[in-house]
């Protein structure tokens, strides 16, 4: 049976769903089977961003109206031969998803995957808790500004009190410089405040929002720096040792052509 993991934060903005899709493509790479929930329901932001809205049929609505099988609303991706996707659904609130269902799906895709990995909404938003209360483990993702890991810090007390069992974190959109001139907190500052296991982090880097914009996640593109980032959080979160990789700051004819 696989495993189930919820990644969410504790606003929106902070790179959530990217981070999902790259963790999601390199433990396909790997070899481990891969099935993402996108759980923004009314917003659908998964299948975009994997460049796979022309393909979406049938969604997450659909099976639970009956019109169709689990198996037939799972998308798989057109370059990862492990990847896939369950979309969700424009025309369904989070607040109108049946609470009991939520569970059944997840079971039955650990049946057929080795990850789940759900999309869920940050902590500030509906449908938190339905997502968490489906899995044993949960990844945060933040950035080091103050507002953002308030946010953070307190879904890590809600996760804490429903008895997560294990929690993590993530950093997106790191800015070595920014530390060092002391305009952002640290990351041993984030470690102490959050007091959590820390998996790692992404840099910030506009080949992220290039690599949205054309559907094609940063992790295929193994000479960039971002990949670095993931193949460490990934290592980690697979149990294996992996040590933080280096800022490596762009030379002028890098920024021009990426």
């Amino acid at each position: 049976m696989g495993e189930a993991i919820a990644i969410t934060s504790g606003k929106g903005g902070v790179g959530k769903s990217s981070t999902v899709i790259n963790i999601a493509t390199l433990l396909a790479q790997r070899g481990f089977t891969v099935c993402m929930i996108d759980m923004d329901l009314g917003l659908k932001n998964l299948d975009i961003m994997l460049g796979l809205e022309h393909r979406v049929i049938f969604d997450l609505k659909d099976v639970l109206d009956g019109r169709c099988t689990l198996a037939k609303a799972i998308i798989k991706d057109k370059r990862e031969e492990n990847l896939y996707l369950l979309p969700a659904c424009k025309t369904i609130h989070i607040d109108q998803f049946p609470k009991h269902e939520l569970p059944h799906i997840v079971e039955a895709l650990k049946q057929k995957f080795d990850f789940v990995l759900l999309d869920a909404p940050a902590g500030i938003e509906s449908g938190f808790l339905q997502a968490i209360a489906c899995v044993k483990k949960t990844i945060v993702v933040t950035t080091l500004d103050v507002t953002a890991l308030q946010d953070a810090d307190r879904v890590i007390g809600i996760l804490m009190k429903e008895g997560m069992e294990e929690i993590s974190f993530i950093v997106n959109r790191m800015q070595p410089r920014l530390i060092e001139k002391g305009i952002c907190i640290s990351l041993e500052e984030a470690k102490s405040w959050l007091a959590v296991d820390f998996l790692g982090y992404v840099f910030e880097d506009e080949e992220m929002i290039r690599a949205n914009n054309h559907g094609t996640p940063l992790t295929r593109r193994k000479d960039s720096q971002l990949y670095s980032c993931f193949h460490c959080i990934v290592k980690r979160l697979l149990g294996e040792t992996s040590a933080l990789p280096k800022y490596r700051s762009k030379t002028i004819l890098a920024k021009l052509f990426g």
